[in-house]
């Protein structure tokens, strides 16, 4: 019932009243063929529904409801479409290729069993074959599976298309995509194979190829939602959130299983915000809905959240491994647990080495995670120095590669890495700033060491961070802030070790100070820190350094 209206029914302006001639002239009856022919599956349902109303309907109800099931599954309501099929095979509808399509809904629907069930009712054909093929590969039956492969013939286009399905589904995107384009050469009325083969260069990170080969089929089709929202996907990874959010924006016609995708799509692009209302839902309707509530956990520190969302996941496509391996990392640093890490090596290991993502960015990155668990720091840098250019914004990148070269002493590439880390979280934890540190002692930059210390919380390791200047800068021969770093270290703990690295950092800045490799006016500096130390030592080498001073005519200020 229309309760309200955006215009008046009867218009409110003066008519122009239709001429007897027009007004004669038939108007033309829509009828659901029209509307499948311009993919108005809305309206064409609107329709099917009225006709099964009407008491003289233009087609019997076992053709109308036929129509609405495949209306429905166009639109991706599985579960309507799976209810009037089963509407169908319970008035016995006599056509057992119903079965067929029942099977399919259920196949949509997760109902791997009953889709079994279904499937083995309807009549052998090349359709029958391709469902089991694809309910083979989903209930993990590879003997099924190679037995209905076996059967799928190469001139038969709908075969050639689950076998390119298979291909993507187990991540052989390249497989997937030269079959795409072979149809396609073939069969350039079928247009919506520039969807799929575009779908598989964005899966191999060619999105700016990606969005070419989609360019023709939104050309013609400019409201396609799953055409745009790829789009949006490429733009995504191209460029930004806000370029991808322009894109969701276009999409009209949200039924379906597309709306669940674009709220989604939406939240991801939006850096998580919304994670926790649209993800939870979308567990187990959307694969990727498990993995990015997983990630969205694990950036906010819910570890314990992320593992139990992941632990009864046997990982199949590349980014559950990722996930996994990450999972079990993070969970090796809250209780220590070696196995964890194990688990995470071999997670990574899998991806690394399997022979489709190897040379893929994240192939990369999974070996180079595998090497840096195990220390393996040669190759930790040959595996990030192969892809540092696609990651020159990212921290956590810079700052893994940063560690890498500082672990083989390469100090200045390693200083240079880890400036370019822009996240407050990473420069407040103890690793980097202990690192960064490190680079700036090793390549000559005492000053910038000191001052590292200087802005680190008290409470982040400052007493490890004074540690390491002390002994750094003395075994490199920069003896001033050796010596400012021990005499903290001696008031905050009066141990004679630290004396004795006073005394020795003192002695050798007094030595360049006399070779005129430091300015004179810091022996004043030098005198007052001697004599922050109760020890009978002190009173000689400051009367040493005052005659000194007195020989060579410095000044002494204290």
């Amino acid at each position: 019932m229309l309760l309200s209206r955006e215009k008046a029914a009867i218009s409110q302006s003066p008519v122009n009243r239709a001429t007897p001639a027009e007004r004669a002239e038939p108007q033309e009856k829509p009828t659901i063929e029209g509307f499948f022919s311009k993919r108005d599956y809305t309206g064409a349902l609107t329709l099917i529904e009225f006709e099964l109303r009407s008491k003289k309907p233009s087609h019997d109800q076992t053709t109308l409801l036929k129509w609405k099931a495949i209306t429905c599954v166009r639109i991706g309501n599985y579960e309507e479409a799976m209810r009037t099929y089963e509407n169908l095979v319970e008035n016995n509808d006599g056509d057992p290729s119903v079965f067929c399509y029942l099977a399919i809904c259920y196949f949509f629907l997760g109902m791997y069993q009953k889709g079994d069930e279904a499937i083995q009712r309807a009549p052998h054909s090349s359709l029958q074959n391709r469902t089991q093929f694809q309910l083979a590969q989903k209930q993990g039956d590879e003997s099924r599976l190679m037995q209905h492969h076996r059967a799928l013939e190469y001139d038969c286009n709908g075969d050639q298309l689950a076998l390119a399905s298979m291909h993507y589904l187990r991540s052989h995107f390249q497989e997937a995509a030269d079959i795409y384009k072979t149809l396609y050469k073939n069969n350039r009325k079928f247009l919506a194979l520039n969807v799929y083969i575009a779908m598989c260069y964005y899966k191999l990170d060619y999105y700016d190829v990606s969005d070419e080969v989609l360019a023709a089929y939104l050309a013609e089709y400019p409201d396609s939602p799953i055409a745009l929202n790829l789009k949006a996907c490429n733009h995504f990874r191209q460029y930004d959130g806000r370029e991808a959010l322009k894109e969701l924006r276009n999409i009209k016609n949200l039924e379906g299983g597309i709306g669940a995708l674009v709220k989604h799509n939406q939240v991801v692009f939006q850096s998580g915000e919304g994670a926790l209302q649209v993800f939870p839902p979308l567990v187990g309707v959307l694969p990727e809905a498990r993995l990015n509530l997983s990630i969205y956990y694990l950036k906010n520190g819910d570890i314990e959240e992320a593992h139990n969302l992941m632990k009864d996941v046997e990982p199949s496509l590349p980014p559950e491994h990722i996930i996994k391996g990450v999972t079990h990392l993070m969970m090796a640093e809250l209780d220590g647990n070696k196995e964890n890490i194990k688990q995470a090596q071999l997670y990574f290991q899998a991806v690394g080495q399997s022979q489709q993502e190897m040379d893929t960015i994240p192939g990369r990155q999974c070996m180079a995670s595998c090497y840096f668990l195990s220390k393996q720091w040669d190759d930790v840098l040959l595996y990030l120095s192969s892809i540092k250019a696609y990651f020159t914004n990212d921290d956590t990148f810079n700052f893994n590669y940063g560690q890498a070269l500082a672990k083989r002493q390469k100090w200045e590439e390693a200083e240079d890495v880890f400036l370019q880390v822009r996240s407050e979280k990473i420069q407040s934890e103890f690793a980097y700033i202990s690192w960064l540190t490190k680079c700036f002692i090793m390549n000559g930059k005492p000053s910038q060491a000191w001052e590292n210390y200087l802005k680190t919380d008290s409470n982040s390791g400052t007493f490890t961070i004074l540690s390491m200047i002390a002994a750094d800068c003395y075994r490199t021969g920069q003896f001033y802030y050796a010596a400012k770093a021990y005499d903290v270290l001696e008031r905050l703990d009066p141990s004679p070790e630290y004396w004795e690295g006073k005394r020795g950092a003192c002695i050798g800045w007094f030595q360049r100070i006399i070779a005129e490799k430091e300015p004179r006016d810091s022996l004043t500096d030098l005198i007052l820190m001697l004599r922050n130390t109760n020890n009978r030592e002190v009173d000689y080498l400051v009367m040493t350094m005052n005659n000194w001073a007195k020989e060579n005519g410095a000044n002494l200020d204290y």
